[in-house]
C-alpha cells in the first residue's frame, strides 16, 4: 500500500509499505477519512523538536474507517469486523492510572502517537490496538469522525473543561479549525460567542459557524473591544486556540473576575502580571491536551444526537495521491481544514 510520509522539507512523499497484519491484540482499519491537522505542520516543516523513530512513518492522526481484520485475542464488540470506528491516537503502557482512565497521552511510558511516532491514517490500512477504538455512531459520516478524532473533539472538551454553561458568553481566541469548532459548539448551545483573530477571512468564516461578534486583534485593542461588548466586565469562559503570545495574553486579560481560561493552542509564551491578571481576578487557568478516550466517545454521541454538522470545518477534500498539494495549501493557509478521503 502507499503511505504519505513527511520529508521535513515541506513536501509529502508517497512511499510503498507492506499491508499491515494484526498482532493478537490489534485490529486493521480500512481508512475512509483521515484529517489533516495543524499540529502536523511542525513535522511537515521540519521544526518538530521531539524524538522521532528511525525510518519513514506514515502521517495522519485523525483516522476514521472500518475494521477489516482482528487479532486472535480481540473480543470487544466495538472491534468486530465491519465496525465503523474512530481512533484515540495514542498507545501507552496500558496499566498506569492515566492509561486506565483513558488519558493515554499522559502516560510516562507512552509508546506511540499514531501519525507521528507510529504509522497513521494517511494510507489505505492502519494497524492499532483494540483498546484505542471508539465506535462511530451510524448517524455520522466518516469525515465527521475524522475531525472529532482530534480537533473537534478537543474543542468540545475545552468547553466542558471551562465549565461553559449554555446561553452564556464565551470568548474564543483564534479561529483556525479548532477555534471554529469551539465557536460552533458554543453557538449550538445558545451561547453568545465573541471571537478573536488577525485574519479577516477566518473571522468571516466564524460567522458561518455561529459567532456573534468578531474582533480583529491586529486592528483594534482586544481588551477595549471586549470591554465594550461586556460593559467592562470581561468574559467568564475563555478558550485560547491560537498558540500565539498575543493570543495567550489577550485570553488572560479579557477574562472576567472568577473566570476560567483554557489553553488549547500549542505554542506561544505568556508574560503577565500575576497580581493584576491572576490573583486579584481569582482567575482559573487550565491547560488542555486533546481529550480522554471517554471524552471522545461522548463528543461523538453529542454531535450525533444534536445533529451538528462538524464536517463543515473541511473546506477541501483530497485523494491520497494529492496529499502533497493538500499540505502545501494548508501550510499556506489557503484552505480552512482538509481531509484525505478513500473509496
Amino acid at each position: 500500500m502507499l503511505g504519505a510520509v513527511f520529508s521535513g522539507k515541506k513536501t509529502v512523499e508517497l512511499l510503498e509499505f507492506e499491508d499491515p497484519t494484526p498482532s493478537e491484540n490489534d485490529v486493521i482499519i480500512e481508512m475512509k477519512a483521515s484529517g489533516i491537522c495543524g499540529s502536523d505542520l511542525k513535522n511537515y516543516r521540519g521544526t518538530f523538536k521531539g524524538k522521532l523513530p528511525p525510518g519513514p512513518i506514515i502521517a495522519g492522526h485523525e483516522p476514521c474507517g472500518v475494521v477489516v481484520a482482528v487479532g486472535s485475542a480481540v473480543r470487544s464488540p466495538v472491534a468486530a469486523i465491519g465496525s465503523r470506528v474512530m481512533v484515540h491516537h495514542y498507545k501507552g503502557c496500558g496499566c498506569c492510572h492515566d492509561c486506565m482512565t483513558g488519558w493515554t497521552q499522559m502516560c510516562s511510558d507512552r509508546e506511540a502517537s499514531y501519525g507521528l511516532t507510529a504509522h497513521g491514517g494517511h494510507a489505505k490500512y492502519l494497524k492499532v490496538p483494540e483498546s484505542t477504538l471508539i465506535r462511530l455512531p451510524d448517524e455520522l459520516s466518516f469525515e465527521a469522525g475524522a475531525t472529532i478524532s482530534c480537533g473537534t473533539g478537543t474543542a468540545w472538551n475545552a468547553l466542558r473543561r471551562v465549565g461553559f454553561m449554555g446561553g452564556s458568553t464565551v470568548l474564543v481566541v483564534g479561529q483556525g479549525p479548532v477555534g471554529l469548532a469551539v465557536t460552533q459548539f458554543a453557538a449550538a448551545q445558545g451561547g453568545t460567542v465573541i471571537v478573536v483573530d488577525i485574519n479577516n477571512e477566518r473571522l468571516k468564516d466564524s460567522l458561518d459557524f455561529g459567532a456573534t461578534h468578531t474582533i480583529n486583534s491586529s486592528e483594534v485593542d482586544t481588551l477595549e473591544a471586549v470591554n465594550e461588548l461586556t460593559s467592562g466586565s470581561g468574559v467568564s469562559y475563555v478558550v485560547e486556540t491560537s498558540g500565539s503570545d498575543g493570543g495567550a495574553y489577550d485570553a488572560v486579560r479579557c477574562a472576567s473576575k472568577w473566570g476560567t481560561v483554557a489553553f488549547v493552542g500549542m505554542g506561544g509564551n505568556l508574560n503577565i502580571n500575576v497580581t493584576d491578571h491572576l490573583v486579584r481576578k481569582q482567575l482559573n487557568l487550565k491547560g488542555l491536551w486533546t481529550f480522554s478516550k471517554a471524552d471522545l466517545a461522548m463528543c461523538a454521541e453529542y454531535v450525533a444526537q444534536n445533529k451538528i454538522d462538524v464536517a463543515k470545518v473541511f473546506s477541501h477534500r483530497w485523494r491520497l495521491e494529492q496529499v502533497d498539494e493538500a499540505y502545501r495549501l494548508f501550510d499556506n493557509q489557503q484552505c480552512r481544514k482538509a481531509v484525505v478521503v478513500f473509496d
